[in-house]
């Protein structure tokens, strides 16, 4: 298929209404894919709870989740406020990709702790996976351009490897909807996860000190006995 004919395609519909393509897909991103990550981030907490993580991985793989959370959420922050440029796209893609390894790091850690990872969860995981992948794809279609001069190490643009901020910015009750779910879905059942794990670690420790505490005297206490 030729270029122009590519073209011809992405602007008219089918009934031959015009379409831009770079408004809908802009509007895919901003009112259907990052909002949609919401849910299965808010069921894999569920999956978390329901499987007792404070007891088995615990603290650890909790702050693993924060992790990735973290590598996810600064690159979407940027791109929120920022155009996305040579700097941006290398941002987002060593996100997407310290994420994936992230990833497996902490499916092995949850295995290994002996936590069930069911498939209903594993499934959830194909979910936050994939999203990242998938907004990274038509970020990178929406400004071709810019891929073109990631390529070409940002020569020719003396804007390529700095932030600019966007021109035509978000509007204020968009970005505190984002916001307001962000700490309603993420950041509060989140938090909730780790202050539990925190509190049962520190909970079993002082269980496992009484214990050995309680050993040591009995074991003493049978020594001068045996006296």
């Amino acid at each position: 298929m030729s270029i122009d004919r590519a073209k011809e395609i992405s602007a008219t519909g089918v009934t031959g209404v015009t379409v831009d393509v770079g408004d809908a897909t802009t509007r895919y991103l901003l009112y259907g894919l990052l909002p949609s990550w919401f849910v299965p981030g808010v069921a894999d907490w569920v999956m978390h709870r329901r499987t007792h993580i404070e007891e088995t991985a615990g603290t650890k793989e909790s702050l693993i989740h924060s992790l990735m959370m973290a590598e996810v959420g600064i690159p979407i922050a940027l791109t929120l406020r920022y155009e996305v440029n040579p700097l941006l796209l290398s941002v987002q893609l060593g996100g997407a990709a310290v994420h994936e390894a992230t990833a497996l790091w902490d499916v092995r850690t949850a295995v290994e702790s002996e936590r069930e990872v069911k498939p209903i969860e594993q499934h959830i995981h194909s979910f936050l996976e994939s999203l990242p992948f998938a907004a990274l794809a038509s970020l990178m279609c929406l400004h071709a351009d810019q891929v073109k001069s990631l390529l070409r190490g940002g020569r020719g643009d003396p804007d390529a490897w700095r932030l600019v901020p966007r021109r035509r910015p978000l509007s204020r009750g968009y970005l505190a909807g984002i916001a307001a779910a962000i700490g309603t879905c993420v950041l509060l059942p989140y938090g909730e996860e780790l202050l539990r794990c925190v509190r049962t670690g520190r909970r079993n420790r002082k269980n496992d000190k009484n214990a050995r505490s309680d050993a040591a005297r009995w074991s003493a206490a049978r020594s001068g006995k045996g006296r």
